[in-house]
């Protein structure tokens, strides 16, 4: 399962590529210091929701909008989880077993 703070990160980080933005930018909009928004973006740290909030109005991004994004690779995670993975065994598998039983 994916990390909470993890996936905000991630959300956040492409939220302001997509802008072409820098850290520097966004810090100064939300008036948090650079490297504890680079920690935000990497998932080192959780933001608060006052932090988030400022993040989403620097990014000129509604929170739920973020919070959208967080959930749905949460479902995506989710529904991956719940499919049961068989292992394929190669179909010459059991000829090989078969040969070496001869010998």
């Amino acid at each position: 399962m994916p990390i909470l703070r993890n996936e905000i990160g991630d959300v956040l980080r492409d939220a302001r590529l997509l802008q072409g933005k820098t850290l520097r930018d966004i810090s100064s909009g939300a008036r948090v210091s650079l490297g504890y928004l680079s920690e935000v973006e990497r998932g080192q740290k959780e933001a608060s929701s006052e932090l988030l909030s400022s993040i989403c109005e620097a990014l000129d991004v509604p929170m739920s909008t973020i919070l959208r994004e967080v959930s749905g690779r949460f479902e995506t995670a989710e529904s991956l989880a719940d499919v049961a993975v068989m292992p394929s065994i190669p179909d010459t598998v059991p000829e090989l077993l078969s040969s070496m039983r001869a010998r």
